[in-house]
This record gives C-alpha cells, structure tokens and sequence, in this order.
C-alpha cells in the first residue's frame, strides 16, 4: 500500500509559480504510474496531471501549457511545476499512485494530507 506525503504548498498571487513534492513510500516506486490531483471547496476531486513509468504526461485541459509533471525515481518524488497560477488552481492538492493507469480520485481509498495552494492578491 502507497503512503505518500505532498509538501510544496502555499499561497501566491495570480501568474505566481510554485512546485509541490510528493514522496512516495511501500511501493516500488519505478514500475508505478504517478499522478496529481486537487479537490477545492464544494468540488469533486480531480485528476490534474499525470505521467506513466515510461515518463510519458497527460493533462486536465485547464492546466495544459501551464503545470508540468515529472518524477524522479532516485527519490521516489513526484513534482508539479504550477506556472501562470490562476484563483481557479486555489485547491488541496493531493499525489498518487496505480500500478497501472491513474484512475478517477473515486477509485483510490488511500490518500495523503495533500498540501494547500492558495492563489489570491
């Protein structure tokens, strides 16, 4: 079972940037696919960002050409690079892993603490 601990979080003024980390444990971290998620208030939990062993990336069409997913196995991290940040990303942002394909936020029952990001003047 994965645990995960999501850091990088905070608050930032529109077109501001901000990487969050995601370090992953209990899983042999190179042969999984990763993804982001982020839930705001009164919403369901979305998947944002996601990349597969092979390093290849998909993106939610809101955030495409702005966020950037990557991984580092070394570290068993998972990063998303947020440039240009809108009040619409404000959001708890969660992390994720499937063996396989990441899946919609309803099929993982395992989560982290996720890490808040607030974008705001």
């Amino acid at each position: 079972q994965v645990q995960v601990v999501e850091s990088g979080g905070g608050l930032v003024q529109p077109g501001g940037s901000l990487r969050l980390s995601c370090a992953a444990s209990g899983i042999i971290f190179r042969i999984y696919a990763l993804g982001w998620y982020r839930q705001a208030p009164g919403k369901q939990r979305e998947l944002v960002a996601a990349i597969t062993t092979g390093g290849r990336t998909n993106y939610v069409d809101s955030v495409k050409g702005r966020f950037t997913i990557s991984r580092d196995n070394a570290k068993n991290t998972v990063y998303l690079q947020m440039n240009s940040l809108k009040p619409e990303d404000t959001a708890v942002y969660y992390c994720n892993a499937d063996r396989y394909v990441m899946e919609p936020a309803m099929a993982y029952e395992n989560w982290g603490q996720g890490t808040q990001v607030t974008v705001s003047s």
